[in-house]
């Protein structure tokens, strides 16, 4: 499906938002980061949930470098919160933002979320950036910390999304599924499987969000240049269009 599909950002009567936003694992910009910025900005999101953001020397030049090419601007996150990173427009107005890092298991790789809480005209949100690990076990037990994180929040609406290292049917992501809206399964739109750009066969990336929070479309946008996608990472990016009631 076309990204022109999609609803445009905007602001309803209401105070409600409707927001476009993306998910990207961007695999530490190792790859061709023109290419990678060329996919975001065609996305046109206000936000955008990073994972595998730079994390070592002079992470911070390269991830304000991202933000510039996609013509956003970095929120929080990055090596601070072990990879995920979040982006927005200028649109947002930034309430206040916090870096997680969570509990490291000997030998694996240190996850973290990354956290915000935005406004966008009258409505007022919560933004969870995650990278779940590779092992079932803590993969799942870190799926109960995001909704920890989701709760802690104090937010009425809450956006998280990510590389959950797994399909709808494992665990963790049916974890996630049971207290948070799945953006795929609610509103279908474009393509589904988020891996690999060469030979999509699995979704192990979502966008989900709390109870009222209406999802417009989510998936795979079908009319990215196949070439960039190929060149820009080793996954293909998630976007949804979700309208935001207004805070009451």
């Amino acid at each position: 499906m076309a990204i022109s599909e999609l609803p445009n950002s905007r602001t309803e009567e209401d105070g409600s938002a409707v927001l476009r936003v993306l998910s990207y694992n961007v695999r530490s910009m190792r790859d061709d980061e023109d290419a990678l910025a060329r996919v975001i900005r065609a996305c046109d999101p206000d936000l955008v949930f990073v994972q595998e953001a730079p994390r070592f020397f002079r992470w911070r030049k390269h991830a304000a470098r991202l933000a510039a090419k996609s013509e956003l601007v970095m929120l929080s996150g990055g090596a601070t919160a072990a990879g995920p990173m979040l982006l927005c427009s200028l649109r947002a107005t930034v309430e206040r933002t916090e870096d997680v890092l969570l509990p490291l298991t000997p030998g694996l790789h240190r996850r973290g979320l990354a956290t915000a809480v935005v406004r966008f005209a009258g409505a007022r949100v919560g933004l969870v950036s995650c990278h779940l690990s590779l092992r079932k076990d803590e993969r799942y037990a870190q799926a109960g910390l995001v909704l920890d994180r989701v709760a802690a929040l104090g937010t009425p609406y809450t956006l998280v999304a990510g590389d959950l290292n797994e399909q709808p049917d494992g665990p963790a992501f049916r974890r996630l599924a049971k207290e948070l809206q799945d953006g795929w399964e609610v509103s279908p739109w474009g393509g589904a499987y988020t891996s690999t750009p060469a030979d999509p066969h699995q979704r192990i990336d979502a966008i989900l969000a709390t109870p009222g929070v209406e999802f417009l479309g989510c998936g795979v946008p079908d009319d990215l240049d196949p070439a960039d996608l190929r060149a820009a990472t080793d996954h293909l990016p998630v976007l949804a269009a979700v309208r935001v009631p207004a805070a009451t």
